[in-house]
């Protein structure tokens, strides 16, 4: 179970961190205002994406009931997702469609780990 609760904490912080970088990045660096619109997003949109990822950043790490974080997963999946899409159907250099794929191998893990140590917790209050 040790494993299990280091492997969730470490994916998920990384995940987090992930996502705090761009979201700081998004409202900061002029470079991403350029990347959105190569890809066709609204100015608007970076703004907005950066709002959701900072929030979920933060809700992924507090305890929370597991209807909240099922939606902060759910949410991430669909961003990585799109942002594979996205880079793919613009012709980006393959690195910038593989990492929103790596990412989603961390959240998946997360995921799956999140639900072994809730399910351990919710057996044994003790750990």
């Amino acid at each position: 179970m040790k494993a299990i609760k280091i492997t969730y904490w470490a994916t998920t912080t990384i995940v987090a961190l992930m996502m705090t970088y761009s979201a700081y990045a998004y409202l900061t660096q002029a470079a991403m205002l350029q990347a959105f619109n190569h890809l066709g997003y609204p100015g608007y949109f970076r703004v907005e994406l950066a709002l959701a990822k900072l929030a979920g950043a933060v809700l992924l790490l507090i305890p929370l009931k597991s209807l909240i974080k099922e939606w902060v997963y759910a949410g991430f999946t669909f961003t990585f997702i799109s942002a594979f899409i996205a880079h793919s159907a613009s012709g980006d250099p393959v690195n910038y469609r593989v990492m929103p794929v790596i990412f989603l191998v961390f959240l998946a893990v997360s995921y799956i780990t999140y639900h072994k140590v809730k399910q351990a917790t919710t057996k044994n209050p003790a750990l």
